[in-house]
């Protein structure tokens, strides 16, 4: 084996599966490569989830505490993000329960003056102007992400933000594929109404 295939091999990052088997027998450094590696993922998550921006840096912190201490219970039928995300997702949902914030059913927030929303609502997302880039687009997202129910909202951030299929979204969640899909396409439903408004001004 030459020194160059020996300095490769050096320098591969050794997967969650290893990290998690040598955190479980007290790698203390194992774990904070798990932390490193998840860190910002998990902050964005929880950044779309709650409305009190003030208390993200907090819900970060309990997540990776309570990963550390259930780590030991951790079986490794699942994947080690989809069970951190979980935790997270959990402890979003329970913060925001706190708060009794009152939202509606979905079907209520799809309701206009008019009557239910048409089917034919515009696909604005094949609008070249349809980039975060813009900041009152950005802005005019965020408000609609934010005023969806939490079920609807953990779905549309797992599956259309950070990009997760809708099996890993079923098994973050514990609800089944049909229902992530469900609850996928009516969250879109709802924020194509909403952000048609601001392209039809535009």
């Amino acid at each position: 084996m030459s020194e160059k295939t020996k300095n490769t091999q050096l320098r591969v990052s050794p997967s969650d599966e290893e990290l998690v088997k040598s955190a479980k027998i007290g790698d203390a450094l194992a774990f904070e490569q798990l932390v490193q590696r998840y860190e910002e993922k998990i902050y964005n998550l929880i950044y779309r989830m709650v409305d009190d921006k003030t208390i993200v840096k907090d819900i970060l912190q309990e997540t990776f505490i309570k990963a550390y201490r259930s780590l030991p219970s951790f079986r490794e039928n699942s994947k080690f993000s989809t069970w951190l995300y979980r935790i997270a997702i959990n402890f979003c949902l329970m913060h925001a329960r706190k708060k009794k914030k009152k939202t509606l059913p979905l079907d209520e927030l799809i309701q206009t003056e008019e009557g239910e929303i048409p089917k034919d609502i515009p696909d604005w997302s094949s609008n070249p102007e349809a980039t975060l880039q813009n900041k009152e687009l950005k802005n005019k997202l965020e408000s609609a992400i934010s005023s969806l129910p939490d079920d609807y909202k953990s779905v549309l951030i797992l599956r259309d933000i950070d990009g997760l299929s809708n099996k890993e979204v079923s098994k973050i969640l514990n609800i089944t594929v049909p229902a992530v899909k469900s609850r996928i396409h009516r969250a879109r439903e709802f924020l194509r109404e909403r952000l048609s408004e601001y392209f039809s001004r535009n």
